[in-house]
């Protein structure tokens, strides 16, 4: 039973799920949407992208959500997320959106997610809404206000920022061009190292 006053916080694709855009590609076969956070750091700029993207190949929300319906999370995940649970309190801080996210987190016994939202009209994704600009980082900033000590796991340009505000930042599987920006980070491949990691940092809060 854990007794400290530590908040984990992980991002969601690449870390316990698949991602959802690149799923969404090999589907499709729209190579575009293979980009994500790990290729472009900007965000507005990549999913501006991807809506035009959509509107251009007319592919609906309810497309995306079938896809989405059919993914697991990545092998180890669930008993990595519930190992976590009984070492420290959980969040997951993710950049997708709440219309995507539901599938994907009854899988993983719904754990709380902090996201954002799609615009949707008439079953087409024509915009979104950042609960806030950057939301992960400031979720880190709040929690540490709240006196928690916070460890942030992330593998691409867009977990950073969290990464940077946490007490302790981790790369989780992230790629060679995202290490190599932000060499100051450890960098876990496995769920074992991943939970080590964690175990060695709560010990000596």
């Amino acid at each position: 039973m854990f007794t400290k006053q530590c908040i984990v916080n992980l991002d969601l694709e690449g870390v316990l799920v698949p991602e959802v855009w690149i799923a969404v590609a090999e589907r499709t076969g729209i190579e575009e949407l293979h980009l994500t956070t790990r290729d472009i750091p900007d965000y507005d700029i990549l999913m501006k992208n991807r809506i035009a993207i959509l509107e251009r190949e007319k592919l609906s929300l309810s497309a995306i959500q079938d896809v989405i319906s059919g993914l697991q999370p990545l092998e180890g995940a669930v008993d990595f997320l519930n190992e976590l649970k009984t070492m420290s309190q959980v969040v997951i801080l993710s950049d997708t959106f709440q219309e995507f996210a539901w599938p994907l987190m009854k899988k993983l016994d719904f754990p709380t997610l902090f996201c954002h939202n799609l615009v949707v009209e008439k079953d087409r994704i024509v915009g979104y809404q950042l609960r806030m600009k950057d939301q992960k980082a400031r979720a880190i900033e709040a929690f540490r206000a709240l006196n928690f000590k916070t460890l942030a796991v992330g593998d691409s340009f867009n977990d950073t920022g969290m990464l940077q505000a946490a007490h302790q930042g981790v790369f989780f599987r992230a790629p060679d061009n995202v290490i190599q920006q932000f060499p100051q980070f450890p960098v876990d491949h496995k769920y074992g190292e991943l939970l080590s990691t964690i175990r060695t940092w709560i010990a000596q809060l």
